[in-house]
């Protein structure tokens, strides 16, 4: 089993958007209405807004790769990239997204743990993520890895307004 990691460029826009839309849809759609899932994918995973997304120089996006497949990807924001305005001492984890069949193999720990790499280098004291609060797995995964709850915002799913809670945590 060995666990690989890989910066994303722009000549990977098509791989990410079928593996943005692949695990959104594996996770999420088993809680949601097809039309606001539909909606949704159509408009958050397109070319042009990853392309606007992986050209910024506050985000970086990471594909994981595990016994050398596509297992999924991580994205994290600095400055002003970030989804909330969290200030300047705070690295954001946007995306965590694992594809179903490669989850429970520590994928997940791996990019956590790169995120956090990633923090230190950027010299980032916090790391902030949002997660929905129906995503029970999600939010014990980060409470064992540290994370605590400090706030919540709104996520939106086509025309349902949602709950994600914002979780911190502090780098040593």
């Amino acid at each position: 089993m060995t666990i690989t990691i890989k910066k994303c460029t722009l000549a990977d826009l098509h791989k990410l958007q079928e593996i943005s839309i692949e695990t959104f849809n594996e996770t999420f759609k088993h809680e949601n209405s097809l039309e606001n899932m539909k909606f949704y994918l159509e408009n958050a995973f397109t070319l042009n807004q990853l392309e606007k997304e992986i050209s910024n120089i506050s985000s970086q996006f990471y594909f994981v790769f595990f016994n050398n497949q596509h297992a999924g990807y991580l994205k994290v924001n600095i400055n002003e990239a970030q989804s909330e305005k969290m200030g300047e001492e705070f690295l954001e984890i946007e995306r965590i997204y694992v594809k179903s069949r490669f989850q429970k193999h520590g994928i997940g720990q791996y990019l956590i743990n790169k995120a956090m790499e990633i923090a230190k280098k950027e010299k980032k004291r916090m790391i902030w993520l949002g997660v929905w609060e129906k995503n029970d797995n999600a939010i014990g995964f980060y409470q064992k890895n540290g994370f605590v709850q400090k706030g919540t915002h709104s996520f939106f799913m086509g025309d349902e307004e949602q709950l994600d809670y914002i979780m911190t945590k502090t780098l040593l």
